[in-house]
Parts: structure tokens; C-alpha cells; sequence
């Protein structure tokens, strides 16, 4: 037999108040007695009473509910930014709802559709490509948004992030700055990630900057993970000549590029060195400690939500809000052997 939903009406007389009383008392407490709050708290725990979100959501317009669109929940850095996101929009009373596209532009613009149909209030994405019908989809429904991990350049669109080509050629050139001049790149998927494409560019344009040529047979692209860091890193070391220096995408690829090394006897870093991008946790603890670029991720989520919570307010907001990334030097990088010679 089906339990009989509880209404406001029966908490309301259970608590001896009426109705819009505990209304007021569940939504801003702030405004009733402590002892008027203690009888409706009381009240709704006897009865367990749960708020209907959907009607009060009609009758507000709003459903205090802003969604990430994430690449891909198989990696620790969109956690750690993600769960930054979470608690400034939990501390103002906002739920946050994850979903994940995989790097493909059409099924990132299917999901929107239908968390918009769920009635979202606003939205955080990663990078600045997106299909256009997305950003048309959401003026016409009014969704704020707001991009992250990278800068549009353009100004269209608001952002939180940071030059991904600026950080990478500043790792280019450190591994030049200290003699390297045979590098190679193993790079995440370029298709459908920006960020990767700058991260690329911005090597290819420190190398062309010191007349060195990045060679189409030392540029890899491979999925963000440790296996296929791996298999990337076997190729490189089957060059010759070989590459003294390997600059990857991000960390998880570095660390697959640097145990691959380990496997094949090849010293890191006194016959190859190595660079990551994002600092993880695990890069300071590999052995040796990873060489790479520090990215601000709780900074990243405390902006991206805050950004998001000044648009709900009817606000305009910062047009472009962008972060400071660290070159992290550690043990994975040294001058090449021809330098110490």
C-alpha cells in the first residue's frame, strides 16, 4: 500500500503554525524565532517531510540547481576543481548537478538540452570550443554560463581560466633554457579539446622562436591515461635520434611516459627528461617528483562558481577572470647529457 505524501499543510498543523509560517521557516529561517524554527524542525522530522523542489520550483522560477558539463569524470583534476565548484555554490544555497560529454561537441550539446529541460539555472563548461547552437541555445532559454580551464580571447563568452599556450611554451622554453634542443610532445587528443591545441601550439611556437623544429614523428597524440602515456613514450624511445626531453599534455601521460622509461632502463632525468601538466597530487610523489605546471584548481572552482552565482543575481559579472599557472621544477628534468659533457 503506497504511504500518503505529506504536505506542508500537515507539518503546518502538527507545528501549530500555518502553512506559510514553514514555508518561511524551511526557506529562510533567518526570518522566524529560534523557537518557532525548533516546533516546524520538530514537525517535519516526525512526519519526515520532504520539501516538493518541483512545485516550489515553478513557483520561483528556479530551481537552485547549476549544472558542470565536464569532459570526463576518468580524471582527478576535474574532481578536485568540481568539488571547489560544489561547496561555493552549496554555501549559497545552490545544488550542483555533474554531467560529462567525453569530448564530443554533439553530445555536449544533446546534454544541455536536456539539463535546460530540468530546469537548471546555470551552467559551467570546460574550454571555449563549443558548437555554436549551444551558446544560441542558451541566450534563447536565458541560462547564464560561464566557460573554464582556458580564456576567450574573443570576448563573447565569460571565463575562468588561464592561457593554456602561454604555459606551455613557458615549459618549452625552460627545457631549451637548459640546453635541450631534441623534444618531442606527447599530446592529449587534439579534436574537440582546445586546451590541448594550445597546450601544442604554444610548444611548436617556443621551438620555432629558437629555430628548432618540432618533428611531425615526435608528436603523439594519445587519451589522458597512464597506459597510453606509456605506449607514446615506447615510440619516442624507439626514435633516432632520440628526443632528450618529452613534454606531456598533463600529469597522468607524464607519469606513463616517465614508468615507461623505467621499464626500458632509460635514467630520468640524466638521459630523458620529462614534463607533466596540472600538478596532481601524485606528481610531487612519483619518483623522481615531477617537473610541471601547477594549475590552480580549488582557485579555479571558488572563481567559476562565483562567477555563475553573480549572473543568477541579475549581475553582469567579470567578462574574463584569469588565474596564475606556476612552472613547478622537480626531478624529472635535467640538462641533456651533450650540456653536462
Amino acid at each position: 500500500m503506497t504511504k500518503p505524501t505529506v504536505k506542508l499543510a500537515d507539518v503546518a498543523r502538527l507545528a501549530g503554525v500555518c502553512a506559510a509560517t514553514v514555508s518561511r521557516a524551511l526557506s529562510q529561517p533567518q526570518l522566524v524565532s529560534a523557537a518557532m524554527l525548533k516546533r516546524v524542525e520538530a514537525a517535519v522530522q516526525q512526519l519526515h517531510y520532504v520539501p516538493d523542489g518541483a512545485a516550489r520550483a515553478l513557483r520561483s522560477r528556479s530551481t537552485h540547481t547549476v549544472s558542470a558539463l565536464i569532459p570526463t569524470l576518468d580524471n582527478a583534476i576535474y574532481a578536485r576543481v568540481t568539488q571547489a565548484l560544489q561547496r561555493t555554490l552549496e554555501a549559497s544555497g545552490y545544488t550542483l548537478l555533474l554531467a560529462c560529454h567525453e569530448f564530443d561537441l554533439g553530445a555536449e550539446l544533446a546534454i544541455t538540452r536536456s539539463l535546460i529541460a530540468r530546469g537548471i539555472d546555470g551552467l559551467v563548461l570546460v574550454g571555449i570550443e563549443h558548437d555554436p547552437a549551444l551558446f544560441a541555445l542558451l541566450a534563447d532559454c536565458g541560462i547564464p554560463y560561464v566557460l573554464t580551464w582556458a580564456l576567450d580571447q574573443s570576448g563573447r563568452h565569460p571565463c575562468v581560466g588561464f592561457d593554456n599556450r602561454v604555459a606551455a611554451m613557458r615549459v618549452a622554453n625552460y627545457l631549451i633554457d637548459i640546453g635541450h634542443r631534441e623534444i618531442a610532445m606527447i599530446t592529449g587528443i587534439t579534436a574537440g579539446n582546445d586546451r590541448s591545441r594550445a597546450r601544442l601550439a604554444g610548444v611548436r611556437d617556443a621551438l620555432v622562436a629558437h629555430d628548432i623544429e618540432l618533428l611531425p614523428q615526435r608528436v603523439i597524440e594519445a587519451p589522458y591515461s597512464i597506459a597510453a602515456g606509456r605506449e607514446a613514450m615506447q615510440h619516442m624511445l624507439a626514435l633516432a635520434p632520440r628526443p632528450t626531453a618529452v613534454i606531456c599534455g598533463n600529469d597522468v601521460l607524464a607519469m606513463g611516459a616517465v614508468l615507461e622509461c623505467h621499464a626500458h632502463g632509460v635514467t630520468v632525468p640524466a638521459a630523458m627528461s620529462i614534463t607533466g601538466f596540472d600538478d596532481m597530487e601524485a606528481a610531487s610523489i612519483l619518483v623522481p617528483a615531477l617537473t610541471t605546471v601547477r594549475v590552480p584548481m580549488h582557485e579555479l572552482g571558488h572563481a567559476a562558481a562565483q562567477q555563475i552565482l553573480v549572473r543568477l543575481d541579475g549581475e553582469a559579472g567579470a567578462p574574463v577572470t584569469e588565474l596564475a599557472v606556476d612552472l613547478i621544477v622537480r626531478g624529472t628534468t635535467a640538462p641533456p647529457p651533450a650540456a653536462r659533457q
